[in-house]
This record gives structure tokens, sequence and C-alpha cells, in this order.
């Protein structure tokens, strides 16, 4: 079924599910969340995506791979942040054949147990969203300050870009191929919360039907966290500028009418 802006919605069978978990120096999480993730969802296959971390990540890897057929690992260069590893999954799991990509995080702030339900709702769905911010969804072991940062981003980039969506930077996610193809994925280039906004926007703005699924999202108990103000900093502005654009268009298209 095509929609009015012409994007194809998807509904039915999932196929192959490929999950994608970007890493750098989670050696202390790593084997925790794989293995709770294959018991979750035993038909899914893993992507680790290592950026050359210092810690052993990569090696800790290739040994679980070693044991499970169904783990995988890319090794990367170095470290190049969040949106650039999701991309080299997506291209790594596209040229595959796989017909889901989930998103979700090493550090164990994504339940793995809830997968079940992004897949179940993306039946119907083109794009499902783990978010936080809707009811039944909530936060854990997250300082007031986080909260506010997190919640005010979702807040401001929706309201900037006029995308429905509560949880624009939700980093749990699951995606139909078709979908990922349909945004010209290859083409971004934002990393971090401005990554998660910008793939979400996309698949709005062509029509897609982006599904919002409440889950639990807990602070990581080991290891360090990769937020920063540069990511922070990348976000505001690159936002703005969409949702600048976006206006500009909007007013030019009703005058030429």
């Amino acid at each position: 079924m095509n929609d009015e802006n012409g994007a194809r919605r998807h509904n039915g069978p999932l196929g192959e599910v490929l999950v994608i978990i970007p890493t750098y120096n989670e050696a202390e999480n790593l084997t925790e969340v794989v293995g709770r993730l294959r018991e979750s969802v035993p038909a899914a296959h893993v992507l680790v995506a290592d950026d050359n971390s210092p810690d052993g990540t990569g090696k800790l890897a290739d040994e679980l791979a070693a044991e499970d057929g169904h783990v995988h690992v890319l090794h990367r260069q170095g470290k190049e942040g969040l949106g650039a590893a999701y991309l080299a999954g997506f291209e790594w799991g596209c040229e595959r054949g796989y017909d889901v990509l989930v998103e979700m995080d090493a550090d164990g702030s994504h339940r793995p147990e809830e997968l079940p339900r992004l897949l179940t709702a993306l039946r119907g769905a083109d794009l499902v969203i783990g978010s936080r911010w809707v009811p039944g969804g909530r936060v854990v072991n997250w300082p007031r300050s986080r909260w506010v940062l997190s919640r005010g981003a979702s807040t401001y980039a929706r309201l900037l870009l006029s995308v429905p969506v509560h949880d624009v930077t939700a980093g749990f996610r699951a995606f139909r191929r078709e979908t990922l193809e349909g945004i010209d994925v290859a083409t971004v280039v934002s990393q971090g919360y401005c990554f998660q906004i910008d793939l979400t926007n996309r698949a709005v703005q062509r029509g897609y039907q982006v599904v919002e699924v409440p889950v639990t999202f807990a602070d990581r108990e080991r290891g360090d966290s990769k937020m920063n103000r540069d990511i922070v900093a990348e976000a505001v502005w690159r936002v703005t500028a969409w949702g600048v654009q976006g206006r500009v268009r909007k007013l030019l298209g009703r005058r030429h009418t």
C-alpha cells in the first residue's frame, strides 16, 4: 500500500532480523547484552560494530562470534561516532539481505527482553521506536539533568520539525530494510542525538508508518557514557537549521500556489 506521499507501507512477516550493536570500550557489558539478546530473540543475528576499542571489546566480540554462528563482528578503523557505526552496520546488513535492522546500545540501557514487542509492532509499521516518553515508557537511574536534556531535546525537535513522535532521540528502534532504503540513509552525516532525529524526520517526511512502543530505559551500570557537549551542540544547530529550512519551503510553496 502507498500513502499520499508515495511511501510504501509494509505489513506482515518480517523475515531475517539483524541487531546492530555499536561498541567502543564495552568489554564489561558486551557478553551479558549479547547473551540476553540471543535468549530473547533466538532467531535474530547480531552484528557488533566495534570502533577499534582499546579495552579489547573487538577481540571479545570475535570470541563470541566464534562460539555462535548468529554473532558477527564488523571491525572499524577507529572511533568515528555512533551514527557512522550504525551506517556501516546498515550497509553490512542490507548487502547480506537482512529484512529488519535493529539499533541497540551495548551498555544494557536498552533491554533485549523488550525487543520482541518492537518486532511485533513492526509487522504493521515501517519503523518502530522504543519510546521513553509515551504512556508506559520510563527511565530509571537517571540524574535530573539527563532527564531534562533528553526530554527537552525530544520536545524541541518534535515541535520545530513538526514530527508527531514523542521520543525522536531514542536509540532503540527497528527498521524494515525498505524504510532505510527509502529514506536514503546512505546520505546521512549527522551523529549522536542528531542521527536519531535525522532518521525519524526523514521517515515521517517520506510518509512511512512510525510507531512508538513504550520501553524502560536504564542508565548504564558499568563503563562511561559517550554523551558530550559536542553531540548536544550538533543536535541543536542541525535541528534548528532543518526546522528553518522546512518553514521556508512551506512559505515559498504557499506563495507559488
